[in-house]
């Protein structure tokens, strides 16, 4: 009896010693994680998620780009050309905002226009109206007049979008890319049509949801028919796109000697989603 107790303590204890050089042989294998597990631990590990001083700057951030964003779509041109005077560091806020949404939307208008003015002679002469960064004129051949609220670069002409220092029949393309902002929008247009020569281009490229009747926005047969009486033709249309619709226009050779109310449609603001 007491020796088939001392082999079974010999048994117990081989046991024993055998587990514990397995587990200190390998240490991958430690309370049963294997070597791909403690190599996700150590890759986590090295990654800092985004700390909360961080998380406020972005939110603060993307805050301000709304609150701007909005308040150019409810003031007056000359009102936000005043607004950015005094304060022009926001405008830096605004188009670092602006270019962050654009990074969500699969196509860019100002892609498809530096298409169209490639595809046409690169001697027509434009007027980029609320150009931001500048990106059109740096993307084609063209002479390009760009205008915009603040200088954002060098070649930018600061002035209200209706009353530029542009010279009368000057110009053979006018562009606004997502740029009519303001409650006195119409006064942009007629600034375009002021500058343009006869048979000149106007090129629109608008939200979407602005020109949605479904969802509050205005009806684009009534805003197209305004822009028409005001002293264009429609050439083309282009609604394709998800998230901003594309019109082409000229100016008619002959423009009406009377000047005639025109009835334009209230354009909502566009109020970006917040991310």
């Amino acid at each position: 009896m007491k020796e088939a107790k001392r082999s079974r303590k010999r048994k117990r204890g081989n046991v024993h010693k055998k587990s514990t050089t397995q587990a200190g042989d390998d240490p991958s294998k430690v309370s049963g994680v294997n070597q791909s597990m403690v190599s996700n631990v150590a890759i986590s590990k090295t990654k800092k998620p985004m700390s909360f001083l961080d998380k406020m700057k972005a939110r603060l951030s993307g805050g301000h780009f709304r609150m701007l964003n909005e308040k150019l779509y409810t003031c007056s041109g000359d009102e936000a050309l005043n607004y950015f005077k005094e304060n022009p560091e926001l405008f830096n806020v605004y188009h670092a905002g602006y270019q962050e949404q654009m990074l969500h939307w699969p196509e860019k208008p100002v892609n498809i226009i530096t298409k169209w003015l490639k595809d046409h002679s690169p001697s027509l002469i434009v007027a980029d109206f609320g150009c931001g960064d500048a990106r059109l004129a740096r993307s084609v051949k063209n002479k390009v007049w760009s205008l915009d609220l603040v200088a954002h670069d060098p070649s930018v002409i600061a002035c209200d979008m209706s009353n530029t220092p542009l010279e009368a029949s000057s110009v053979d393309v006018a562009i606004f890319c997502l740029s009519l902002m303001g409650t006195d929008y119409p006064s942009f247009l007629q600034e375009a049509l002021r500058v343009l020569k006869p048979r000149g281009w106007l090129l629109i490229a608008e939200v979407k949801s602005r020109l949605d009747p479904t969802t509050g926005g205005a009806d684009p047969n009534n805003f197209l028919k305004a822009i028409c009486e005001l002293g264009f033709t429609i050439e083309s249309k282009d609604f394709s796109n998800k998230m901003f619709v594309l019109f082409y226009l000229k100016k008619k050779e002959k423009q009406n000697s009377v000047d005639k109310e025109i009835n334009w449609p209230e354009l909502k603001a566009c109020i970006y989603k917040r991310r």
